[in-house]
């Protein structure tokens, strides 16, 4: 394939990322059914996944041999991030996490080990899916570090996303991934 399809498949790509860059996957709408409220998760969940496929698709692309230098569109990673440190505060540490957890209720203030203790291990399908994914995503970010090199900025926002990882329980898997990508950013 030309660098020139290459390109304006990023390109499409980037788009798709965006779509559920800003997702929130935790809904609480008093007003709704129980089946509304169903559905607008199906409908989000379903657009956050289209756009971890998306993230998956243009990492592995940029990761693969051989690249010419335009594949490496900074607007591209810069999404990919973007949409990676979204999701991993707002949908997956909560999920796995109850520290992370906003009581929509504005409940009383409990210590973190009282909400852990109430925390429920059961966790959805897609969501576990979505964190299988983001474990990809994270450890692809850190093969693409070392192929190529990142702005100040992105560099910046990967070592964050790297680091967070660490003072969140229950997400080893994650963990794993974040040592390689806190390596790679470390041989800078």
């Amino acid at each position: 394939i030309s660098a020139d399809k290459t390109v304006k498949v990023l390109n499409i790509l980037e788009k798709n990322i965006q779509d559920g860059s800003k997702l929130s996957t935790l809904l609480n709408h008093n007003n709704d059914t129980e089946d509304e409220e169903r559905l607008w998760r199906d409908l989000i969940m379903e657009r956050v996944t289209k756009s971890a496929d998306a993230c998956l698709t243009a990492i592995n692309i940029m990761t693969s041999p051989n690249m010419p230098k335009a594949v490496y569109i900074e607007d591209v990673i810069e999404r990919v991030i973007q949409y990676t440190k979204f999701h991993l505060q707002n949908t997956l540490y909560p999920q796995y996490d109850p520290v992370y957890r906003v009581d929509p209720h504005g409940g009383g203030l409990l210590s973190s080990k009282a909400k852990r203790a109430k925390c429920s291990t059961h966790k959805q399908r897609v969501i576990v899916m979505l964190y299988n994914k983001v474990c990809d995503i994270v450890s692809s970010l850190s093969e693409l570090l070392e192929i190529q090199l990142l702005t100040d900025t992105t560099i910046l926002q990967v070592s964050s996303m790297g680091i967070t990882p660490f003072f969140v329980e229950n997400v080893s898997e994650l963990q794993l991934c974040a040592i390689k990508l806190v390596t790679a950013v470390s041989t800078f």
